[in-house]
């Protein structure tokens, strides 16, 4: 499912005109990108938590020449743990 589906999909069930969905998401998004900038976990009940953790500098090998070895650097990433609730969901 794209952006766009969501907001045709959204859109049909409301009644709302895509154009203020496709605005309520996109903020959505920008507010929750914000926050993780910020170092904020954002949690939304029975979906998830998104949140920036930092992943250790860390020495890997090159696949295209796997005798070289390579240095790869610490970085932050977002990382998901999914609610209780789209756990029980999707696992039926």
């Amino acid at each position: 499912m794209t952006k766009r589906d969501l907001v045709v999909r959204i859109a049909n069930e409301t009644g709302l005109t895509q154009q203020n969905v496709y605005a309520i998401i996109q903020k959505s998004f920008d507010l929750i990108i914000d926050a993780l900038q910020n170092g904020d976990a954002v949690e939304l009940r029975n979906f998830g938590v998104f949140k920036v953790t930092k992943r250790h500098a860390r020495t890997g090998i090159n696949p295209n020449q796997p005798t070289q070895k390579i240095d790869i650097p610490a970085k932050k990433v977002v990382v998901f743990k999914q609610g209780k609730h789209m756990k029980e969901v999707v696992r039926k």
